[in-house]
């Protein structure tokens, strides 16, 4: 688990003895201690937790070995943009998902067990910063061959799905209902939080690749058929996500002045909403809800709204709020009530923090058990109750009920697909189902990505895209899906990076060889278990690693008596000093950072340095066989896990 504010504030780090420890043990039982079973090191490389945790499969540990200096770029390519190209060969997106992603990469963290996570979303915010100030390009990708690809959702699986489609030479089509890209990106989540610009930059980088065309305020089951699709496209990707939002389960639900979290930020984000009510309760906990109550917070309520301008009729559609009204707005008071304690809520924990700064009250631990409306049918209050999870499910404590008063409640519990015209694709819970390869489970030539298969992170939806590429890349070429690798993340390659940087091995020599540390054929005592393998805590030596407190992003956060009005954009990009030294806080689990630990201890002088004109990322040592002793101190030493003792005796 990560470290609270508190904790990063005080100088921690890994410690052998856990409170309570009163027997001191000896070193000499794990380490620097005589082995006979004349086992050589081998170097394996492994995927780290944080690769794994990651739903779109980046190659984190890559991009901060390549930010922090470890990693160099070839000849005539900078480090920001070598960076920008290893980050994108997964993501798109990597200012927007450096700014939004609740970073399970970061909870994940094997650093966590010394002081504190990496801020793997700085450095990426960063990356995808810079990349539009430098203007950097994606690489020319191959010519389209004859197939097109129908792609119905312009949101982020939908657009991470053309990118990955046209890197292989597949052209495609996106069909969208909205009038601009972007889905949750742009109609979800508030621009203070995707700046539009940023926004914008990211999805024209993507259609400029060419031969990804668009259709816009397009929607298929009614302005085109399936059937039509698929005359014309050789496949079908659904990408629609979950834009209908979960009402409360109560009786008056339905009341005009209960909507969904959904519609809200929908209509805010189209710019009709400039004013909300005067009493908003938001019943959520995620981060759905949190962009709710910031949002109301921001626009403030005005006295003389008129009764056909009130949020229901503008979340509706049915009107727009002039942008007048903003001149004359007043805060608005915003409660935002939970299932479970705040501690326990699945929003990322500074958007709690933000949210109770910008002035709103949290009621956490309670739930909605009645609406009370009045005769016009209006909800007038929300009725609440302490309430206690018990298997799973939350049971009101009797006598603990009381009234909030409200004049909007919204509801941001969960969301749903809209499958109107599209229900012959639909299950029993408004989504699609697909198999472990995406494509849709009754609809050969249909694949799926995204919220529609089931509501989760946008990096879910964009991990979705890329494995639905793959897999259309098959269909399409008649070609057998097969099996996907146990760890299912983009990996180094260590023989792509020795062609890149003109050292790929030789022609393998038909002869008698003692090892292989001379010979040019094969690398070097190189192991790569990435596919199969994740390194855990355990495998590292943490006692090698000090304190080093956290780079934090300037985070711009208004406090409740500035927040009215306040659009500005939240989160501040760290300068390419703070990058580069928070990239070298990783830790590099599973492979190797260069530290000379091995070299260094090595009693024989076995393990040496790879020479200069020979050595790259992957590669940096290497073991002569004559001088190992199978001592075993290499790898007690190697703080990153990657050296193990597994090579045959003499």
């Amino acid at each position: 688990m990560a470290a609270s504010k508190d904790e990063v504030n005080r100088k921690l780090t890994f410690r052998i003895y856990e409170d309570g420890d009163h027997r001191w043990r000896s070193q000499g039982e794990n380490i620097f201690n005589e082995d006979t079973s004349n086992k050589c090191p081998t170097y394996v490389h492994r995927t780290p937790p944080c690769q794994v945790s990651c739903p779109s499969g980046e190659d984190i540990r890559g991009w901060l070995n390549i930010v922090r200096g470890i990693e160099l770029p070839p000849e005539g390519v900078s480090m920001q943009e070598y960076a920008f190209r290893r980050s994108t060969d997964a993501n798109p997106f990597p200012s927007m998902m450096g700014r939004v992603c609740p970073a399970p990469c970061e909870q994940g963290c094997n650093r966590n067990n010394v002081d504190d996570f990496v801020g793997i979303n700085a450095v990426e915010q960063y990356i995808g910063d810079t990349a539009k100030t430098e203007g950097f390009k994606f690489e020319a990708v191959a010519a389209v061959g004859k197939h097109r690809v129908a792609i119905i959702g312009g949101g982020p699986a939908g657009l991470a799905a053309a990118y990955q489609l046209r890197r292989k030479g597949i052209a495609s089509t996106i069909f969208d209902e909205h009038d601009e890209l972007g889905g949750m990106f742009r109609y979800g989540i508030p621009g203070y939080r995707t700046p539009r610009d940023f926004l914008d930059h990211e999805i024209n980088r993507i259609l400029e690749l060419g031969d990804i065309d668009t259709r816009m305020a397009t929607r298929v089951g009614r302005d085109v058929s399936i059937a039509e699709l698929e005359q014309e496209y050789d496949a079908l990707l659904w990408s629609i996500g979950c834009q209908s939002g979960r009402g409360l389960p109560l009786e008056h639900g339905d009341a005009p002045n209960c909507i969904s979290g959904v519609a809200f930020l929908e209509a805010f984000n189209r710019g009709a909403l400039q004013v909300t009510a005067d009493r908003v309760v938001c019943v959520g906990g995620g981060d759905t809800s949190i962009d709710v109550v910031s949002v109301a917070r921001r626009l403030g309520k005005i006295d003389s709204l008129p009764q056909d301008q009130l949020t229901e009729f503008v979340v509706g559609g049915y009107t727009a709020h002039d942008s007048a009204y903003a001149a004359s707005r007043e805060g608005a008071e915003v409660t935002l009530t939970s299932l479970f304690e705040r501690a326990e809520m699945t929003a990322t924990e500074h958007e709690v923090e933000d949210a109770m700064r910008e002035g709103v009250r949290i009621l956490d631990g309670v739930m909605p058990i009645e609406i009370i409306v009045n005769d016009d049918g209006r909800a007038t209050a929300l009725k609440l109750a302490k309430c206690q999870i018990e298997n799973g499910k939350p049971t009101a404590v009797e006598g603990s009920e009381f009234e909030v008063e409200c004049d909007l409640i919204v509801s941001a519990i969960g969301q749903g697909g809209d499958l109107t015209g599209l229900e012959e694709l639909g299950n029993e819970r408004n989504l699609m189902d697909a198999d472990k390869f995406f494509q849709h489970a009754q609809k050969p030539g249909h694949f799926v990505a995204g919220d529609i298969i089931h509501p989760h992170l946008l990096t879910t939806a964009i991990g979705h895209a890329a494995i639905a590429a793959d897999s259309i890349e098959r269909y399409l070429g008649g070609a057998e899906f097969g099996k996907r690798p146990k760890v299912d993340v983009h990996h180094f390659d260590l023989l792509s990076k020795l062609k890149e940087m003109d050292l790929e091995p030789g022609e393998f020599q038909h002869q008698s060889t003692y090892g292989t540390d001379e010979a040019n054929f094969a690398v070097h005592n190189y192991e790569d278990r990435a596919a199969n393998e994740i390194i855990s805590s355990e495998r590292l030596f943490l006692s090698h690693f000090n304190y080093e407190a956290r780079h934090l992003r300037e985070m711009h956060g208004p406090d409740s008596e500035q927040v009215l009005g306040d659009f500005a954009e939240r989160s501040r990009s760290l300068s390419e000093t703070e990058a580069v030294e928070e990239a070298g806080r990783c830790m590099s689990c599973g492979m190797c950072f260069e530290c000379d630990n091995c070299v260094i201890y090595c009693p024989q002088d076995a393990v040496y340095r790879v020479p200069k004109d020979s050595k790259t990322m992957g590669r940096y040592v290497a073991t002569d066989y004559t001088r190992c002793i199978g001592c075993h101190i290499c790898a007690d030493v190697c703080p990153t896990g990657y050296i193990d003792m597994a090579l045959g005796g003499h």
